[in-house]
């Protein structure tokens, strides 16, 4: 058997105009205990969900395992493709209505991570404050309630800001 050829792994992530890695922006619970709402928190950088979704998942097979299926609302994205490419693994997308601010990554058999996606326009301050409420450890707080704090001021929550 030949030697795995290791020298693209992990597959490198996008880098800013420094040439530093854009590290995706993501909050896990710290004991994965799976015990609330959600399993984390991620704030991406824009709506294009085909330059944010693999950085996401090459972040998250460190902490899960491989993710083999994404589900999302497709309102909340510019464009929604039917599978994007991750370290040479095809991973299937689906898309639900009425899962605004949120993300589902299916990791094995029945095995599933649901993340708050905090819009990319949301203030820094804002967002850490929903990113750190989805990752507490048996939280009961819907997306809606995580992000009403954004929008204080009445102005509906929409990743289209």
């Amino acid at each position: 058997m030949a030697p795995m050829d290791l020298s693209s792994y992990p597959p490198p992530l996008r880098v800013d105009a420094l040439g530093s890695p854009l590290l995706p922006r993501l909050m896990l619970e710290a004991t994965m205990s799976r015990t609330g709402m959600f399993d984390g928190a991620w704030w991406p950088r824009s709506r294009r969900l085909q330059a944010e979704l693999p950085d996401l998942i090459t972040a998250l097979t460190a902490h899960t395992g491989s993710v083999l299926r994404v589900g999302l609302d497709t309102v909340a994205w510019d464009e929604v493709p039917r599978t994007v490419t991750v370290d040479g693994r095809v991973i299937r997308i689906s898309w639900f209505p009425g899962c605004d601010w949120t993300v589902s990554l299916t990791c094995g058999f029945q095995d599933h991570f649901l993340l708050l996606v905090v819009p990319p326009a949301t203030d820094a301050d804002t967002a850490s404050a929903a990113m750190a409420r989805a990752s507490m450890r048996g939280n009961r707080r819907s997306s809606a309630q995580l992000l009403a704090p954004a929008y204080a001021a009445g102005r509906p929550v929409s990743l289209q800001d």
